[in-house]
């Protein structure tokens, strides 16, 4: 289980985090919305210790991370797989080479063992025979779901998707949208997907948090965010503009 409670962040004078507290169950897939710049990418990186909350606390399987020393944090990345919004590959690296750098780090696995991972996570995400070929030879869905080969190399317990579907176009975004669920069916890893994109979010999603102003504003199903009251709610899930659109990050 993964719980943030009343995380706090601030950037210099810009209070990113304002109390965001939130619950994730083992098995779940939970989605955070909102508005570009409103700090949902913010709030993941406190789960693997990429940043440290300025009050309130972190925790992972009963494990309080801000309290974790360096190594202990090492090995709870180990159990968490993290696919950056860009993919975040290397160009100089081979695909092969991009999926296997997570797990040079495991050095119980011998060549043949992280050889045959590799292969694996690339079949799990649908792609065969590219090992040898490069990063600037792909398209941008196939970087992607490379991004989650490596990610899943590990075999996580976790896995954070921070943005999968941005610059996709919508067939491919669908594919990385179902290629979410399956590994969530196949592996059963716990999830937490960051979107904006509500058709992604209602594929997904077991639930949906929405993040404003710093905080939680609401969490619940799909039907209960897409029947929701809240005026703010409905504003970002239709698509509209907020009267001064600064609200919502625009």
């Amino acid at each position: 289980m993964i719980r943030l409670d009343n995380v706090h962040k601030s950037f210099g004078n810009k209070h990113v985090l304002r109390g965001f507290s939130l619950d994730v169950s083992e098995g779940e897939t939970m989605v955070v919305i909102g508005g570009s710049g409103t700090g949902k990418s913010v709030a993941i990186k406190h789960i693997v210790g990429l940043l440290e909350p300025d009050e309130g606390t972190v925790f992972v399987d009963g494990q309080e991370v801000p309290e974790l020393s360096r190594r202990e944090v090492y090995d709870l990345r180990a159990h968490i797989g993290y696919v950056f919004q860009f993919a975040a590959l290397f160009d100089s690296l081979t695909v092969a080479q991009n999926v296997a750098m997570g797990l040079k780090k495991l050095s119980h696995l011998s060549g043949a063992e992280m050889k045959s991972r590799v292969s694996e996570a690339l079949a799990l995400v649908d792609l065969l025979n590219i090992e040898d070929r490069y990063p600037a030879e792909l398209s941008g869905g196939m970087r992607k779901r490379v991004g989650i080969a490596r990610a899943i190399a590990r075999r996580p317990k976790y896995m954070l998707y921070d943005e999968p579907t941005t610059g996709l176009d919508p067939v491919t975004a669908s594919v990385i949208d179902q290629l979410m669920i399956r590994l969530r069916e196949r592996l059963a890893v716990t999830s937490i997907v960051i979107t904006h994109d509500m058709k992604s979010a209602y594929a997904v999603g077991s639930r949906i948090a929405m993040l404003y102003e710093g905080r939680i504003r609401q969490v619940g199903t799909v039907e209960q965010i897409q029947q929701s009251a809240d005026p703010i709610v409905r504003q970002f899930i239709e698509g509209r503009p907020a009267p001064d659109a600064a609200g919502l990050g625009v």
